[in-house]
């Protein structure tokens, strides 16, 4: 059965359907999973929404979004790696720092993924019987941050600290933002006033003590120095935080 399920996961993503019109039933608690190195450990909820049990099987990746369970090498456990989750039951994952063949940085955060596939069971009834059907299986997939101990700064302000040069890269207007933190930040929305017209930013997340080259929208020159910046930020606990800035030269 484990190799089956990881034989369908591997179509699925080779084929690059993730199924972002299906609707998965084993939710995940939280939108990421913030791992404290000093704690070791973390656990994860699932609960399963559906009234039929579903088989599930959990693993981390280090950011290749084609991952597979058998294929992957992280510093990361999790037991149980794979399961079947009754209906309207919830179910822990738990997660363990295993120490790595490979220091981890001590002085920022690493980023990792948490992959959660959901296989739902064989329909039956005699609706389905001597008819074709596709059965889907669907994976859910979230950061995982983990936090080396004694890093400097409170990750929750993390985002205040973002500052935002001007640039301009082959005729796109674009604003270079910095993060002097040891933490991910990621920007869900961000919008820069020139001249009194807002125009929409791309958006991402801004790797710690790192800088994001983010294009501007319908602007083929560099904003102007002062420009008013407004970006939204999400917070460890999923949580949108509206923030305010101004462009530097």
């Amino acid at each position: 059965m484990n190799k089956l399920i990881r034989a369908l996961a591997a179509a699925l993503l080779a084929s690059g359907c993730l199924l972002s019109s299906a609707h998965a039933n084993v939710i995940i608690s939280g939108t990421r999973v913030i791992f404290p190195a000093q704690d070791g450990e973390v656990d994860v909820r699932l609960t399963n929404q559906n009234a039929t049990p579903a088989l599930v099987e959990a693993w981390i990746d280090s950011g290749d979004p084609k991952s597979t369970p058998d294929k992957v090498n992280t510093p990361f456990l999790i037991t149980p790696p794979l399961f079947r989750m009754e209906a309207n039951r919830d179910q822990s994952l738990r997660i363990l720092f295993t120490h790595s063949e490979q220091p981890m940085p001590a002085d920022r955060e690493s980023l990792f993924y948490l992959n959660v596939l959901e296989v739902p069971p064989k329909p039956s009834g005699p609706q389905f019987q001597g008819k074709n059907y596709m059965q889907l299986a669907i994976r859910s997939r979230l950061k995982l941050f983990y936090r080396p101990a004694g890093l400097a700064g409170d990750p929750q302000k993390a985002p205040n600290a973002l500052t935002f040069k001007a640039a301009n890269d082959a005729g796109v207007g674009t604003v270079v933002v910095h993060n002097p933190t040891p933490y991910y930040v990621t920007i869900g929305q961000i919008t820069v006033t020139v001249g009194g017209v807002s125009h929409k930013v791309d958006t991402g997340m801004v790797a710690p003590l790192s800088d994001l080259r983010l294009a501007v929208s319908d602007l083929k020159q560099a904003p102007s120095a002062g420009s008013a910046i407004q970006y939204d930020c999400i917070n460890d606990y999923g949580a949108d935080v509206v923030l305010k800035g101004n462009v530097t030269p």
